[in-house]
Protein backbone atom coordinates (compact mmCIF):
# COMPACT_ATOMS: atom_id res chain seq x y z
CA UNK A 1 0.00 0.00 0.00
CA UNK A 2 1.56 3.36 -1.24
CA UNK A 3 2.21 5.76 1.87
CA UNK A 4 -0.01 8.39 -0.39
CA UNK A 5 -3.10 6.55 -0.95
CA UNK A 6 -6.02 7.32 0.31
CA UNK A 7 -7.98 5.01 1.76
CA UNK A 8 -10.89 5.23 4.94
CA UNK A 9 -12.05 4.59 8.67
CA UNK A 10 -15.71 3.11 8.39
CA UNK A 11 -18.26 4.23 11.11
CA UNK A 12 -19.87 0.64 12.68
CA UNK A 13 -21.87 2.81 15.11
CA UNK A 14 -20.95 6.11 16.42
CA UNK A 15 -22.01 5.87 20.05
CA UNK A 16 -24.33 8.41 21.94
CA UNK A 17 -22.38 11.28 19.49
CA UNK A 18 -19.35 11.83 17.41
CA UNK A 19 -18.63 14.62 15.67
CA UNK A 20 -15.70 15.51 13.28
CA UNK A 21 -13.81 18.63 15.15
CA UNK A 22 -10.82 20.56 14.14
CA UNK A 23 -9.54 23.43 15.97
CA UNK A 24 -12.50 25.79 14.92
CA UNK A 25 -14.04 28.01 13.52
CA UNK A 26 -12.55 31.50 13.52
CA UNK A 27 -12.98 34.60 11.17
CA UNK A 28 -16.54 33.87 10.81
CA UNK A 29 -18.73 35.90 12.95
CA UNK A 30 -20.05 38.51 10.77
CA UNK A 31 -21.54 36.03 8.85
CA UNK A 32 -23.19 34.61 12.02
CA UNK A 33 -20.88 31.36 12.24
CA UNK A 34 -19.80 30.68 15.79
CA UNK A 35 -16.45 28.68 16.58
CA UNK A 36 -16.84 24.99 16.89
CA UNK A 37 -14.00 22.80 17.71
CA UNK A 38 -13.03 20.19 20.57
CA UNK A 39 -14.84 21.21 23.61
CA UNK A 40 -11.81 19.85 25.49
CA UNK A 41 -8.93 21.25 23.25
CA UNK A 42 -6.55 20.25 25.27
CA UNK A 43 -7.31 16.44 25.02
CA UNK A 44 -7.72 16.81 21.05
CA UNK A 45 -4.93 18.60 20.90
CA UNK A 46 -2.67 15.49 22.47
CA UNK A 47 -4.53 13.20 21.07
CA UNK A 48 -3.31 15.00 17.12
CA UNK A 49 0.25 15.22 19.09
CA UNK A 50 0.45 11.28 19.93
CA UNK A 51 0.24 10.31 16.54
CA UNK A 52 2.71 13.33 15.07
CA UNK A 53 0.03 15.66 13.87
CA UNK A 54 -0.37 19.08 13.00
CA UNK A 55 -2.93 20.43 16.06
CA UNK A 56 -5.11 21.51 14.07
CA UNK A 57 -5.57 18.10 12.25
CA UNK A 58 -9.45 16.76 11.95
CA UNK A 59 -10.42 14.10 14.29
CA UNK A 60 -13.57 13.09 16.23
CA UNK A 61 -15.20 14.12 19.24
CA UNK A 62 -17.12 10.98 21.17
CA UNK A 63 -19.57 12.20 23.49
CA UNK A 64 -20.78 9.44 26.43
CA UNK A 65 -18.84 6.87 24.02
CA UNK A 66 -19.89 3.67 22.06
CA UNK A 67 -17.75 4.23 18.99
CA UNK A 68 -17.34 1.30 16.69
CA UNK A 69 -14.94 2.22 14.19
CA UNK A 70 -13.17 -0.45 11.56
CA UNK A 71 -9.85 0.16 9.68
CA UNK A 72 -9.31 0.23 6.08
CA UNK A 73 -5.76 1.31 6.16
CA UNK A 74 -2.42 0.82 8.13
CA UNK A 75 -2.14 4.00 10.46
CA UNK A 76 -1.84 4.73 13.99
CA UNK A 77 -4.31 5.96 16.38
CA UNK A 78 -4.65 7.51 19.30
CA UNK A 79 -7.94 7.80 22.51
CA UNK A 80 -7.42 10.81 24.93
CA UNK A 81 -9.73 13.05 26.90
CA UNK A 82 -12.81 11.04 29.17
CA UNK A 83 -11.66 7.87 30.62
CA UNK A 84 -13.41 5.20 28.01
CA UNK A 85 -12.94 1.58 28.04
CA UNK A 86 -10.78 1.30 24.55
CA UNK A 87 -10.43 -1.96 22.69
CA UNK A 88 -8.84 -3.31 19.31
CA UNK A 89 -10.40 -6.16 17.83
CA UNK A 90 -11.46 -6.66 21.35
CA UNK A 91 -7.80 -6.44 22.75
CA UNK A 92 -8.01 -3.82 25.85
CA UNK A 93 -5.19 -0.83 25.11
CA UNK A 94 -4.25 2.23 26.67
CA UNK A 95 -5.62 5.62 26.60
CA UNK A 96 -3.05 8.68 25.89
CA UNK A 97 -0.59 6.94 23.92
CA UNK A 98 -0.04 5.88 20.10
CA UNK A 99 -0.98 2.26 18.90
CA UNK A 100 -0.75 0.83 15.44
CA UNK A 101 -3.80 -0.76 13.34
CA UNK A 102 -4.08 -2.77 10.06
CA UNK A 103 -6.85 -2.78 7.69
CA UNK A 104 -9.73 -5.34 9.15
CA UNK A 105 -9.03 -3.57 12.54
CA UNK A 106 -11.96 -2.52 14.89
CA UNK A 107 -12.04 -0.11 17.31
CA UNK A 108 -14.60 0.10 20.23
CA UNK A 109 -14.63 2.83 22.72
CA UNK A 110 -16.22 1.59 25.45
CA UNK A 111 -19.15 3.98 27.81
CA UNK A 112 -17.14 7.27 29.74
CA UNK A 113 -16.55 6.32 33.35
CA UNK A 114 -14.86 9.85 33.98
CA UNK A 115 -15.39 13.03 32.00
CA UNK A 116 -17.82 12.76 28.87
CA UNK A 117 -16.21 13.45 25.87
CA UNK A 118 -13.05 11.50 24.19
CA UNK A 119 -10.81 12.08 21.30
CA UNK A 120 -10.13 9.71 18.45
CA UNK A 121 -7.21 10.70 16.39
CA UNK A 122 -5.34 9.25 13.45
CA UNK A 123 -2.00 9.35 11.98
CA UNK A 124 -2.27 12.48 9.29
CA UNK A 125 -5.36 13.53 10.20
CA UNK A 126 -9.10 12.56 8.73
CA UNK A 127 -8.87 13.93 4.96
CA UNK A 128 -12.36 16.24 5.91
CA UNK A 129 -12.95 19.14 3.32
CA UNK A 130 -13.18 22.99 4.65
CA UNK A 131 -16.50 24.21 5.19
CA UNK A 132 -16.35 28.11 5.33
CA UNK A 133 -12.60 27.55 6.57
CA UNK A 134 -12.91 24.85 8.84
CA UNK A 135 -13.88 21.06 8.79
CA UNK A 136 -15.11 21.46 12.32
CA UNK A 137 -18.88 20.35 12.59
CA UNK A 138 -21.76 22.48 14.21
CA UNK A 139 -25.01 20.49 14.19
CA UNK A 140 -27.10 23.69 15.10
CA UNK A 141 -25.78 25.96 11.80
CA UNK A 142 -25.60 22.93 9.63
CA UNK A 143 -21.99 23.59 8.78
CA UNK A 144 -18.80 21.34 8.52
CA UNK A 145 -18.33 17.68 9.14
CA UNK A 146 -17.81 14.42 6.56
CA UNK A 147 -20.71 15.94 5.00
CA UNK A 148 -20.26 20.13 5.12
CA UNK A 149 -23.68 20.14 6.44
CA UNK A 150 -23.41 19.66 10.42
CA UNK A 151 -24.76 16.12 10.24
CA UNK A 152 -23.05 14.07 13.44
CA UNK A 153 -21.73 10.58 12.15
CA UNK A 154 -23.29 7.95 11.27
CA UNK A 155 -23.60 3.70 10.36
CA UNK A 156 -21.53 3.30 7.51
CA UNK A 157 -19.61 6.58 7.03
CA UNK A 158 -16.46 6.83 5.63
CA UNK A 159 -14.03 9.01 6.62
CA UNK A 160 -10.91 9.49 4.30
CA UNK A 161 -7.29 9.03 5.67
CA UNK A 162 -3.85 8.73 4.73
CA UNK A 163 -2.19 5.50 5.18
CA UNK A 164 1.05 5.75 7.18
CA UNK A 165 4.06 3.44 8.25
CA UNK A 166 4.44 2.69 11.91
CA UNK A 167 5.35 5.43 14.38
CA UNK A 168 7.53 5.01 17.23
CA UNK A 169 5.49 4.73 20.81
CA UNK A 170 4.27 8.13 21.51
CA UNK A 171 2.84 8.53 24.84
CA UNK A 172 2.01 10.93 27.99
CA UNK A 173 2.63 9.55 31.33
CA UNK A 174 -0.25 9.03 33.82
CA UNK A 175 1.15 12.20 36.16
CA UNK A 176 0.94 14.46 32.95
CA UNK A 177 -2.44 13.43 31.74
CA UNK A 178 -5.47 15.28 33.05
CA UNK A 179 -7.36 14.67 35.63
CA UNK A 180 -11.27 13.89 35.25
CA UNK A 181 -12.76 12.91 38.77
CA UNK A 182 -14.54 15.94 39.56
CA UNK A 183 -16.22 14.58 42.36
CA UNK A 184 -13.97 16.96 44.95
CA UNK A 185 -15.53 19.99 42.82
CA UNK A 186 -14.15 22.27 40.67
CA UNK A 187 -13.07 25.76 40.30
CA UNK A 188 -13.03 27.93 37.31
CA UNK A 189 -10.88 31.16 37.00
CA UNK A 190 -13.16 33.92 36.13
CA UNK A 191 -11.80 37.37 34.16
CA UNK A 192 -14.61 40.15 35.18
CA UNK A 193 -15.86 42.21 32.29
CA UNK A 194 -16.67 45.37 31.37
CA UNK A 195 -20.46 45.06 32.61
CA UNK A 196 -19.24 44.26 36.04
CA UNK A 197 -20.68 47.39 37.42
CA UNK A 198 -24.44 45.94 36.37
CA UNK A 199 -24.28 43.58 39.57
CA UNK A 200 -24.38 45.09 42.84
CA UNK A 201 -21.50 44.12 45.66
CA UNK A 202 -23.94 41.92 47.45
CA UNK A 203 -24.38 40.31 43.61
CA UNK A 204 -20.38 39.60 43.43
CA UNK A 205 -19.87 38.27 46.88
CA UNK A 206 -22.75 35.95 46.63
CA UNK A 207 -21.37 34.90 42.95
CA UNK A 208 -17.54 34.22 44.74
CA UNK A 209 -18.65 32.89 48.03
CA UNK A 210 -21.29 30.12 47.04
CA UNK A 211 -21.40 27.21 45.18
CA UNK A 212 -22.81 26.41 42.05
CA UNK A 213 -23.98 23.10 40.19
CA UNK A 214 -23.73 22.15 36.51
CA UNK A 215 -27.25 21.11 35.41
CA UNK A 216 -28.65 18.86 33.01
CA UNK A 217 -29.44 21.58 30.25
CA UNK A 218 -25.70 21.39 29.13
CA UNK A 219 -24.48 21.04 25.62
CA UNK A 220 -21.82 22.06 23.11
CA UNK A 221 -23.36 26.08 23.69
CA UNK A 222 -22.99 25.82 27.35
CA UNK A 223 -24.20 25.18 30.66
CA UNK A 224 -26.80 26.22 32.48
CA UNK A 225 -25.80 25.99 36.38
CA UNK A 226 -27.92 26.07 39.41
CA UNK A 227 -27.32 28.07 42.92
CA UNK A 228 -28.07 31.46 44.68
CA UNK A 229 -29.20 33.68 42.06
CA UNK A 230 -27.39 36.52 40.86
CA UNK A 231 -29.91 40.05 40.54
CA UNK A 232 -28.26 42.70 37.59
CA UNK A 233 -29.38 46.17 37.67
CA UNK A 234 -30.06 45.27 33.88
CA UNK A 235 -31.69 42.10 32.84
CA UNK A 236 -31.67 43.24 29.13
CA UNK A 237 -29.06 44.81 26.82
CA UNK A 238 -28.42 45.88 23.26
CA UNK A 239 -27.32 42.72 21.48
CA UNK A 240 -23.56 42.29 21.00
CA UNK A 241 -20.86 39.68 20.85
CA UNK A 242 -20.03 36.91 23.07
CA UNK A 243 -16.73 35.34 23.81
CA UNK A 244 -15.88 31.87 24.73
CA UNK A 245 -16.43 31.29 28.44
CA UNK A 246 -18.54 34.17 28.39
CA UNK A 247 -20.62 33.98 32.00
CA UNK A 248 -24.57 35.32 30.81
CA UNK A 249 -26.83 35.87 34.03
CA UNK A 250 -30.14 35.80 32.86
CA UNK A 251 -33.99 37.10 34.67
CA UNK A 252 -33.37 33.97 36.53
CA UNK A 253 -30.06 34.42 37.84
CA UNK A 254 -28.93 31.17 37.47
CA UNK A 255 -25.41 31.21 35.70
CA UNK A 256 -25.19 30.06 32.40
CA UNK A 257 -21.45 29.67 30.93
CA UNK A 258 -21.09 29.77 27.13
CA UNK A 259 -18.95 26.94 25.03
CA UNK A 260 -18.11 26.40 21.58
CA UNK A 261 -20.90 26.32 19.64
CA UNK A 262 -22.50 29.35 21.45
CA UNK A 263 -24.35 31.82 19.23
CA UNK A 264 -22.40 35.00 18.02
CA UNK A 265 -24.42 37.53 19.38
CA UNK A 266 -26.62 38.03 23.11
CA UNK A 267 -28.10 40.25 25.12
CA UNK A 268 -27.59 38.96 29.06
CA UNK A 269 -25.75 40.78 31.30
CA UNK A 270 -22.26 39.26 31.27
CA UNK A 271 -20.57 39.05 35.01
CA UNK A 272 -17.30 37.61 32.92
CA UNK A 273 -15.72 34.93 31.22
CA UNK A 274 -14.12 31.82 32.58
CA UNK A 275 -10.54 31.30 31.87
CA UNK A 276 -10.11 29.60 28.71
CA UNK A 277 -7.81 26.82 29.94
CA UNK A 278 -10.79 25.98 32.80
CA UNK A 279 -13.71 25.68 30.31
CA UNK A 280 -12.92 21.81 29.15
CA UNK A 281 -13.10 21.23 32.83
CA UNK A 282 -17.11 22.39 32.83
CA UNK A 283 -17.47 20.53 29.33
CA UNK A 284 -16.44 17.21 30.35
CA UNK A 285 -18.10 17.90 33.96
CA UNK A 286 -21.27 15.55 33.99
CA UNK A 287 -24.83 16.49 35.98
CA UNK A 288 -24.45 17.50 39.25
CA UNK A 289 -20.87 18.32 39.64
CA UNK A 290 -20.50 21.16 42.26
CA UNK A 291 -18.15 24.35 41.57
CA UNK A 292 -17.59 27.69 42.55
CA UNK A 293 -15.88 30.88 40.56
CA UNK A 294 -12.54 32.02 41.68
CA UNK A 295 -11.79 35.80 40.74
CA UNK A 296 -8.59 36.60 38.42
CA UNK A 297 -7.09 39.87 36.59
CA UNK A 298 -6.26 39.85 32.89
CA UNK A 299 -2.45 39.87 34.24
CA UNK A 300 -2.72 36.25 35.84
CA UNK A 301 -4.85 34.91 32.85
CA UNK A 302 -2.11 35.94 31.04
CA UNK A 303 0.55 34.28 32.52
CA UNK A 304 -1.64 30.99 32.95
CA UNK A 305 -1.59 30.73 29.75
CA UNK A 306 1.56 31.17 29.02
CA UNK A 307 2.87 29.01 31.50
CA UNK A 308 0.32 26.03 29.60
CA UNK A 309 1.65 26.98 26.57
CA UNK A 310 5.44 26.50 27.85
CA UNK A 311 4.78 23.02 29.57
CA UNK A 312 2.92 21.60 26.54
CA UNK A 313 5.97 22.50 24.06
CA UNK A 314 8.44 20.79 26.88
CA UNK A 315 5.88 17.48 27.20
CA UNK A 316 5.61 17.21 23.55
CA UNK A 317 9.75 18.16 23.07
CA UNK A 318 10.24 15.11 25.98
CA UNK A 319 7.96 13.15 24.04
CA UNK A 320 9.67 13.77 20.53
CA UNK A 321 13.28 13.27 22.05
CA UNK A 322 12.14 9.73 23.77
CA UNK A 323 10.97 8.76 19.76
CA UNK A 324 14.50 9.98 17.85
CA UNK A 325 16.33 7.79 20.82
CA UNK A 326 14.01 4.94 20.08
CA UNK A 327 14.08 5.40 16.11
CA UNK A 328 18.15 5.43 16.32
CA UNK A 329 18.39 2.68 18.70
CA UNK A 330 16.10 1.14 15.96
CA UNK A 331 18.35 2.09 13.22
CA UNK A 332 21.84 0.56 14.91
CA UNK A 333 19.62 -3.08 15.40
Amino acid sequence: MSHFEVDYFEVLSPGVLSLVQDQGRFGQGALGLTNGGPLDAASAHWANALVGNDANASLIECSIGGLQLKAHCTTNLCVTGASVALTINGENKTQWQSHPVQAGDVIELGMASLGLRAYVAVAGGFQIAPHFGSGATVMREGIGGLHQNGAKLQPGDKLPVLASAPLPLRHLAKGQQPDFDFTKGLSLRLVEGYQLPLFSNVARQRFYLNQYTVTPKADRMGVKLSGPAIQCSSQSLLSEGICYGAVQIPPDGQPIVLLNDRQTLGGYPKIGSVLSLDCWKLAQAPAGTVLSFEKIDPQQAHNALLLARARDARLLAEINARCSSAGAANDNT
